[in-house]
């Protein structure tokens, strides 16, 4: 009797993702390496990769480089079903689907910023509802949402600007090698 085997071979479209992945949790990491003012305020330098992701090869492949961020990034940063990963992943689910809703809205007043800002605020209202549910059962923590709504503004304009410079960027190099 032989062993019989699996084989799975990855598409294009599988090491897309992997690489996508791969530099969001890169980012990830680095950014874990930041020292903040306050806990939890973070730029969210991922969120970069993802709403490139989302621009060039839509929903489906932004939710998976995502949630795969968010998974391995918490096993390497030691927080794997911590407090920190629950937070974390109930902030990307609100981010993916408001991005979700948001990429069909009017692309020539929603673009990656806009969409970036939207995202960053249900990223961080998903995650005081989590920590008023969870870790802090008072309405006091609700106090801190307007240094939340404030961080939110600035690192979801800053990323949003940083993603749409980089599809514009790449879109530059498409037509360039598509031309050539």
């Amino acid at each position: 009797m032989t062993p019989s085997t699996i084989e799975l071979v990855p598409s294009a479209e599988d090491r897309r993702v992997a690489r996508h992945a791969a530099a969001a949790i890169v980012l990830t990491v680095a950014e874990a390496a930041i020292p903040l003012p306050l806990p939890g305020v973070k730029p969210g330098l991922a969120n970069i990769v993802t709403l490139i992701v989302l621009a060039r090869w839509g929903w489906r492949e932004a939710v998976w480089v995502a949630l795969l961020r968010v998974g391995a990034g918490s096993l390497l940063l030691g927080q794997f079903l911590a407090p920190g990963f629950f937070l974390s992943l109930s902030g990307a689910l609100a981010s993916l689907l408001t991005l979700g809703v948001a990429m069909h809205l009017p692309r020539r007043w929603f673009g990656p910023v806009s969409q970036s800002i939207l995202a960053a605020f249900a990223h961080i209202g998903a995650q005081l509802v989590v920590a008023r549910l969870w870790l802090v059962p008072h309405d006091g923590v609700f106090y801190l949402t307007p240094v939340f709504a404030a961080a939110a503004v600035v690192f979801g304009t800053i990323n949003g600007l940083v993603a749409a410079r980089l599809l514009t960027e790449l879109n530059a190099a498409d037509s360039t090698r598509s031309a050539a």
